[in-house]
């Protein structure tokens, strides 16, 4: 929405020609904005849903043929990267919300 619709809206149907310092303080925040997303390399993506999908580290990484520590290892700097960019996942379910907001799966996949 602009700032001159946000006007409308304010002032009853008449948009001034000049836009308000306060305006333009405030609706930039008022602009809803897509969460970053954190840049997951192939594999990382690929150990997060075999972690997902597997009952431990130590089944994902079977499944993969990697070691269990390379699973927690990549599970740890996924954490960091979504957490460099201000969406904490620390749980595993949090991990799962991510993946489906960014993409990375979908409902019908599980």
């Amino acid at each position: 929405m602009s700032v001159a619709e946000l006007e409308i809206g304010i002032n009853g149907g008449r948009a001034s020609q000049m836009t308000s310092p306060v305006m333009e303080a405030v609706v930039p925040h008022l602009v809803p904005t897509q969460p970053a997303r954190p840049a997951l390399s192939t594999r990382e993506v690929e150990v997060l849903l075999a972690w997902m999908a597997a009952e431990s580290k130590e089944d994902a990484a079977h499944k993969l043929f990697i070691s269990q520590s390379t699973v927690s290892t990549h599970i740890s700097r996924i954490r960091a990267k979504y957490a460099a960019v201000g969406r904490c996942a620390p749980t595993k379910a949090h991990l799962l919300a991510r993946a489906l907001q960014d993409g990375y799966t979908t409902l019908e996949e599980w």
